[in-house]
């Protein structure tokens, strides 16, 4: 675990717009950083803003950009990540940040312009130690438009609001999120083992600390799906493999709702492979076809004919990767004791 410096506080009647350090994990973003950084400094928020960009190996000119936009702007620092990983990344990030108000914001993330301004109130109404809103999954091509489709619906991600949306409350993890640093400091960051789960990881040890994370729908972050089935399936593979290496390290973190795809995986190779003496097993994988077409029929009203027809394969991809990434995660990637 990482130890960060706490920030120094001010008087708490010259800080009625607290400043935030904003951390943003960089690899392979030479066409998207400038307007990222951009746009994460033209917020309509009245306090101080820095920029700390951790940025990793990149086959690109991405650390040329990030080391131009910090040479034109003071707002703005360049930090080193050299594993390329995003823990590793934000963990760097953070240490290097001076603020009381951290904000994690990835490169491709598109804010809306009050969105620091929403979070500040918002851990200053609550008392939280957390605060994110709405992953919303916007698509261009009918691909991407079917797996927006498909990340905010129930039958494709489950019930989470961060995904589908819902009333403001306490939440088990939120889409990136805009911290206190105390709560930062005292769950130690980011854990660097878990290339993927890391923010539901950091956000239950804030919640098992007696800390407070909450969901806040006004925060609403556009976000841009995997363009193909191939990169899809890769993300769900590595979620599902990495949620069960959570569950591994975290006791009783895992539900019904997570269970429910390795479970549709394993019935429907089961009834593949039994078919060829018992047929009627075909009933398996063919009932979850036929849910998957009618499922997209119901929740595919306004798609273009286009992204229509790709729905069921993107709702397939999606339960089918998660599913046998959590049945094959190794436990050789199980989270080594903490000393």
């Amino acid at each position: 675990m990482k130890q960060f410096p706490d920030s120094p506080q001010a008087p708490a009647e010259t800080r009625a717009w607290p400043p935030i350090s904003v951390v943003m994990p960089v690899l392979n973003e030479e066409r998207h950083l400038r307007e990222a950084v951009d746009q994460v400094l033209a917020q309509s928020y009245p306090g101080e803003i820095e920029v700390v960009l951790a940025v990793g190996p990149s086959h690109d000119r991405t650390q040329e950009v990030a080391d131009a936009i910090a040479a034109a702007d003071p707002r703005v620092v360049v930090v080193p990540n050299p594993t390329g990983r995003t823990p590793n990344a934000l963990n760097a990030a953070i240490a290097a940040s001076r603020n009381g108000i951290v904000a994690r914001v990835d490169g491709h993330a598109m804010l809306p312009p009050d969105y620091l301004r929403v979070a500040v109130q918002t851990l200053e109404e609550t008392g939280a130690d957390n605060v994110g809103g709405v992953m919303a999954a916007e698509g261009v091509t009918p691909f991407e438009q079917a797996v927006a489709c498909a990340m905010t619906s129930k039958i494709g991600v489950g019930a989470a609001a961060f995904h589908v949306g819902g009333t403001a409350g306490p939440a088990d993890t939120v889409y990136l999120g805009v911290f206190r640093r105390s709560a930062l400091v005292r769950v130690g960051g980011y854990d660097e083992h878990f290339q993927r789960a890391q923010d539901w990881e950091m956000n239950h040890r804030i919640r098992q600390s007696g800390g407070l994370v909450w969901f806040q729908p006004r925060m609403r972050v556009s976000y841009r799906p995997r363009p193909n089935v191939k990169a899809l399936a890769k993300q769900y593979f590595h979620y599902g493999r990495w949620r069960r290496v959570v569950s591994r390290t975290h006791e009783g973190t895992i539900n019904l709702r997570y269970l429910a795809p390795p479970a549709a995986v394993l019935a429907m190779l089961l009834g593949l492979l039994v078919s060829p003496f018992l047929p009627w097993a075909l009933v398996v994988p063919g009932g979850y076809a036929v849910a998957i077409v009618a499922g997209s029929a119901l929740t595919g009203n306004g798609l273009s004919p286009g992204a229509l027809l790709r729905l069921p394969v993107v709702y397939a991809t999606m339960h089918c990767s998660w599913g046998w990434g959590f049945l094959t995660s190794p436990r050789k990637l199980a989270r080594p004791p903490r000393s």
